[in-house]
């Protein structure tokens, strides 16, 4: 019964993107279902933690008329069979289970990238240098006659363009801002100018503005769902002044102005989005411009290890017990 209800309420929720506030009341309604279905829509607000208002919209999100509607498409699926609250896997205790599917989630997402990188496009290449002369070096480096290059290929590109790329901003705006940062941490041991800019507005123009000025070719902009309007208008504003957009987002279609699209799903299982495959995406990016410049990461990683030993950076790691002599 337990599986026939959870199935039922998947079922309901399919293909929809919920907000984090609709996220609540799906994670109390999958976790509570026998007793929310007697509550009305004061009583599941107040124990979901939300506005009366937000379970009304989330009823009508998924098509419903009202929460009264929801709730008699919801009392099938538990009224009818054997009570069986007393058993582990009732959705009473449904929480650990949610967990544990939340993780199955990115597991699911990190194969993607992995199918992602060893995968051969089908189509034709979105990026700039497609078709150019650097590109067909690429095509006839793998040995195809007008092939596309692989995931692996095309992320070993991308860290060419943007080791060259000098300066290198990086754009990452609210849920963003933290894969953004990261990457413009790491991305800045290797590279001598990488510009993180993560506030929208005049602010990001300005920036943005500075960076084509002062030479930089490309861009590369963290955008995770939801996207936000800000970030959308600075990439306009980006393609305006001639900058090319890499993107590391979640999907391979994109509201948004990128020549290249690296993407990456995030998983949806909790309140908020988790981004490990996202994250994952970064760290090889970061990792072929280390390999597209070699010397240069060798001199930068150098000397960055002579300052950090220097001013004690770090703390020193502890070191492991010497085995006794037996």
């Amino acid at each position: 019964m337990e599986r026939a209800v959870a199935e039922g309420l998947e079922r309901l929720l399919e293909g929809r993107r919920l907000s984090p506030v609709q996220r609540r009341i799906a994670r109390y309604l999958a976790d509570h279902l026998p007793e929310a279905i007697f509550m009305s829509s004061v009583e599941l607000a107040v124990r979901a933690g939300v506005s009366q208002p937000s379970v009304t919209r989330f009823a009508m999100g998924l098509g419903f008329a009202g929460y009264p509607e929801l709730r008699r498409a919801l009392r099938p699926l538990v009224l009818g069979g054997p009570d069986a609250r007393a058993r582990p896997d009732h959705p009473l205790r449904a929480g650990e289970r949610r967990l544990c599917e939340a993780v199955d989630e990115e597991v699911r997402n990190l194969r993607a990238v992995r199918d992602r990188l060893a995968r051969r496009r089908a189509g034709a290449a979105a990026g700039p240098a497609a078709g150019s002369g650097e590109a067909a070096e690429n095509g006839a480096a793998d040995g195809g006659q007008g092939e596309e290059p692989s995931g692996a290929g095309e992320v070993t590109e991308l860290g060419r363009l943007l080791a060259a790329s000098e300066p290198l901003p990086v754009l990452g705006l609210r849920a963003s801002q933290g894969l953004a940062t990261t990457f413009a941490y790491y991305a800045g041991r290797i590279h001598p100018d990488v510009r993180l800019v993560t506030h929208g507005g005049a602010e990001a123009a300005e920036a943005l503005h500075a960076a084509r000025r002062a030479g930089a070719e490309w861009l590369l902009a963290v955008m995770l769902p939801r996207y936000p309007a800000e970030a959308v208008r600075a990439l306009e504003y980006a393609e305006r002044i001639g900058l090319r957009i890499a993107a590391i987002t979640d999907r391979p279609a994109v509201p948004f102005p990128a020549q290249i699209v690296l993407d990456a799903p995030v998983g949806e299982r909790l309140v908020f989005d988790s981004h490990a495959a996202p994250l994952v995406m970064a760290m090889l990016v970061v990792e072929a411009m280390a390999d597209a410049a070699p010397l240069r990461t060798r001199s930068r990683l150098d000397e960055f290890e002579r300052t950090a030993e220097e001013f004690g950076v770090f703390h020193p790691a502890p070191q492991r017990p010497r085995e006794r002599p037996r």
